[in-house]
């Protein structure tokens, strides 16, 4: 029988069948865990937190791409805007 880090609920969970990286999911608090080792088994919880910095990333990534004319200028706002009107 597991434990959940968070809550310390028991996770119905035969712990010879559980492999390595799989993600289980507590049924009273619905964090996510990780399996970060199988014998002994250890749980992490996967925090949201990751994910939010993950997004966070992905929003730095897209502000920093930026347009460019067809010689490799790169474009002010007014630019890009006359060039998408000519497309």
């Amino acid at each position: 029988m597991l434990r959940c880090p968070e809550c310390s609920a028991e996770i119905d969970v035969d712990e010879d069948e559980v492999e390595e990286g799989e993600i289980l999911s507590c049924p009273e608090c619905e964090t996510e865990l990780e399996v970060s080792q199988t014998h002994p088994v250890a749980l992490n919880p996967i925090s949201d937190e990751l994910e939010e910095e993950e997004d966070e990333e992905d929003l730095e990534e897209e502000e920093d791409e930026e347009e460019f004319s067809e010689d490799g200028d790169l474009l002010d706002e007014e630019e890009e805007e006359e060039d998408e009107e000519q497309e």
